[in-house]
């Protein structure tokens, strides 16, 4: 292990050196840059293009065009990146990520690759977490681009698709990941190709990326509809469980946060709804129904894993503590914690395309990202996206102190000792940031402040909208900030006049976040650009992760010291620390192994997803004729149906050639084209060749009666697009229904995964056999229009 280690320093160590000699090469063009004028820069983005569209490559035009940047920063922006910031930049062109710690300057970073790869005109996407840091950016580094003769688009929620459409036409487009992801399955839903929005995926520079890339990925995008479905059950089945006692009725496993009825649950459930067997098959929607309200009543908590806003109930994400506006809860969970709130219940919704960020983003020619805090998660970017972490030495050594843990036996003792805290420095001046993990626990701060008379600003999901506004003044002389997690990630906090003779920013952390990235990325806030600050985080007994993992060891330990009970000890001490990171590591663990399954699962609709989006653009940009396609529905469509009808063992005279009339019957022929004595005495080949003939006579019949190609072509395009999208968008909910079912098959001792993929591909040659099947029938039976008009899929939303 202690080779491996040294082993993984010493290739650190070589990358740094290599990075470094190429960062020198760039900044050997300074003198040389200085002395263009202003009129030079697009002047000389020009010729970049030029040598690149002439067979130069990316890497030959770097130092060039890094230095060309750096001198326009300077004169645009009044920033002229360091040598460090350069060779952040050269990690991001090699498609890895660059860590940088908070004040490092990540937005001047980028600006450096972008420019470069934009100048091969196939685009470059900077990816954001919300739309202010989208907007702040392309607003400010947009006029550095525009200075060198590039253009900026912003993409955000809410624009038309020619606004859209111009915003990725752009040489650089600023998006949030979850338009990107959004836009690409939309995309795939439209039925003129002229109504398409996205470029194929070239470039992306993902900021924060272990945030979009490993927070987010355990949740896919999916795109739904409308389905109808009664909400009188959810509002039974949360009346039912309110009436219910924990261990008598129902047991909670804390730490897998699973719920379910005892025996005696059971039993007063089948009285109270009148059934003899609870998990008799007819009763499936009674049983999920009930365990989803007991899910939303006793595990789903008001202010940490949603808040009810203006009568609607909204999901906070837990690694950010912002609203996920627009996200709902799958699988009947949202309604039913509706109905424990007492809101309107809105209809439950069907899966009409759904992509992970993981598959998403891998379809990228080239992925890089920057974060302050990524080495923990340096497995997963290799192992899911291929990606290097490479971490950049900061421009300055890091001062600040960051304290051990103190350790309380209460929640009540811990938080009497953080007011006093920040009683005792804010009494000085020293400017503080609070962190916490939830809302709930950033309001009972807010109220603990208040009664000391101690003025403060409060960060969180509930006045995000004034994250920017409040950031901008927490490094100021006497400010006090409480903030959930999100603490205003991607904005620093710069010291007012001051404060570094006061100690500068005082980070304190009231629990311990279940990722030690979420706990550094806090810590990072304070001591940027060799500010002296100091952090320190404030645990007890009683805090989540210590319930949930290691607490009875640390008890023990507790107790033989013989501090039971005694509410004003605290201790500072390694093996604690230790214990927690310990959980830390293993909570990551779970949590990897979550999005890992996400990601595994992922995959069987990433191919079936992939063959039908091909497929469907093949449909939508084509200019001539489908002819090709139809023949080949019919011919399969054909070979299935002589297949099915003479299977059976023996001789021809076992075959059911009746049955086999019916349905040519049913799909290609009119009644009485087709006799059964023209189907006897024959072999399959000379079957399915009497039948295919059949019915490319009646194909051919239809195409004469249309007047132009074009019109054949519109009618044909009509039918495929509007078969394929009714089938694919059922097959999508189909598949999620079998995902759920196929975690029960565990308990007869098969591999879940397996019989997904398994059962998963069969039921995908089911629904292209299914297409083949509609096409054909359509094609051959329709009564010919003239005006038949393509119709998008419906009443969809996105979550």
């Amino acid at each position: 292990m202690a080779n491996f280690i040294k082993k993984l320093v010493e290739n650190d160590k070589k990358e740094i050196k290599h990075l470094s000699k190429v960062a020198d090469k760039v900044l050997a063009f300074e003198d040389e840059m200085a002395q263009l004028s202003d009129e030079d820069f697009p002047v000389r983005t020009e010729e970049f293009k030029s040598r690149f569209e002439n067979g130069e490559t990316l890497d030959k035009l770097l130092p060039e065009a890094f230095a060309l940047v750096r001198e326009g920063a300077k004169r645009v922006l009044g920033l002229f990146p360091y040598k460090v910031q350069v060779m952040g930049g050269v990690v991001l062109h090699h498609g890895d990520i660059a860590e940088m710690k908070t004040g490092e300057g990540k937005t001047l970073t980028a600006t450096m690759p972008v420019y470069l790869n934009a100048l091969s005109g196939k685009g470059v996407h900077v990816v954001t977490v919300n739309d202010y840091l989208a907007t702040r950016d392309a607003d400010e580094m947009g006029e550095l681009y525009r200075f060198l003769g590039l253009s900026v688009g912003l993409n955000l929620n809410g624009k038309s698709p020619a606004e859209k459409r111009e915003a990725y036409n752009c040489d650089i487009t600023y998006s949030t990941n979850n338009e990107l992801g959004f836009d690409y399955l939309r995309d795939n839903m439209v039925v003129y190709k002229k109504n398409m929005v996205q470029r194929p995926l070239n470039f992306a520079i993902v900021d924060e990326v272990d945030s979009i890339l490993i927070d987010e990925a355990r949740t896919p995008l999916i795109i739904s509809g409308q389905a109808e479905k009664s909400n009188i059950l959810y509002n039974r089945a949360d009346f039912f469980v309110k009436g219910l006692k924990e261990e008598q009725d129902y047991t909670i496993d804390i730490t897998s946060k699973t719920i379910s009825l005892t025996d005696e649950g059971i039993t007063k459930a089948e009285r109270t709804f009148r059934t003899p067997n609870l998990y008799d098959v007819d009763n499936a929607a009674l049983t999920h129904h009930i365990d989803q309200a007991l899910r939303a009543n006793y595990i789903m908590i008001k202010d940490i894993d949603y808040v009810v806003d203006d009568g609607k109930v909204k999901i906070v994400d837990q690694f950010t503590g912002r609203i996920m506006e627009g996200r709902r809860y799958s699988d009947g969970l949202h309604q039913a914690i509706e109905a424990k709130e007492g809101v309107e219940i809105e209809n439950e919704s069907k899966t009409m395309a759904t992509i992970t960020f993981q598959n998403y983003f891998r379809m990228y020619q080239k992925l890089s990202g920057m974060t302050g805090t990524a080495k923990t998660e340096e497995e997963e970017f290799r192992e899911i996206y291929n990606m290097n972490v490479i971490v950049i030495p900061t421009n300055r050594p890091i001062v600040r102190d960051d304290r051990q843990d103190l350790l309380y036996p209460s929640l009540k003792s811990k938080f009497h000792a953080v007011v006093e805290d920040i009683k005792e420095r804010h009494g000085k001046g020293q400017p503080i940031l609070v962190g916490t993990v939830a809302v709930e626990t950033s309001e009972l701060l807010s109220r603990l402040l208040a009664a000391q008379k101690i003025p403060h600003e409060v960060l969180n999901a509930k006045n995000h909208f004034k994250e920017a506004e409040i950031i901008i003044g927490a490094g100021q002389k006497g400010a006090v900030t409480i903030a959930t997690n999100m603490a205003g990630r991607g904005t620093d906090i710069k010291l007012g006049p001051g404060v570094k003779e006061l100690g500068g920013l005082c980070v304190i952390g009231t629990e311990r976040h279940e990722s030690r990235r979420i706990d550094n990325q806090l810590r990072g806030r304070s001591g940027r650009q060799g500010d002296p600050g100091v952090t320190q985080f404030y645990l007890s007994l009683e805090d989540d992760l210590m319930r949930r993992f290691g607490s009875e060891r640390i008890q023990a330990v507790w107790s033989r010291l013989g501090q039971d009970g005694d509410e004003d000890i605290v201790i500072q001490n390694r093996f604690f620390t230790k214990q927690i990171e310990s959980a830390q590591k293993r909570v990551e663990g779970n949590n990897y192994d979550t999005r890992k399954n996400v990601l595994e699962y992922d995959e069987v609709m990433r191919e079936q997803r992939e063959t039908i989006y091909s497929q469907r653009l093949q449909v939508i940009s084509e200019t001539k004729t489908l002819e090709p396609i139809i023949r080949g529905m019919i011919t399969r469509t054909v070979k299935r149906m002589v297949e099915t009808h003479t299977v059976a063992v023996g001789e021809q005279k076992n075959w059911n050639l009746e049955g086999l009339l019916e349905a040519a019957e049913a799909a290609i022929t009119k009644p009485a084209e087709l006799k059964l004595d023209d189907l006897k005495g024959k072999t399959v080949k000379q079957l399915e060749e009497l039948l295919e003939d059949h019915a490319y006579k009646i194909y051919e019949g239809k195409r004469q009666q249309f007047t132009s190609p074009d019109q054949m072509l519109e009618f044909e395009k009509v039918v495929i697009l509007r078969v394929v999208d009714r089938k694919w968008t059922d097959h999508i909910d189909d598949m999620d229904q079998l995902r759920q079912s196929v975690g029960l098959r565990a308990y007869a001792q098969t591999n879940p995964l397996t019989e997904y993929q398994t059962e998963g591909f069969n039921r995908f040659n089911e629904m292209i056999a299914a297409v083949d099947y509609d096409v054909t029938r359509i094609v051959m039976k329709a009564e010919i229009r003239q005006n038949l008009k393509r119709e998008p899929v419906k009443n969809t939303h996105g979550n």
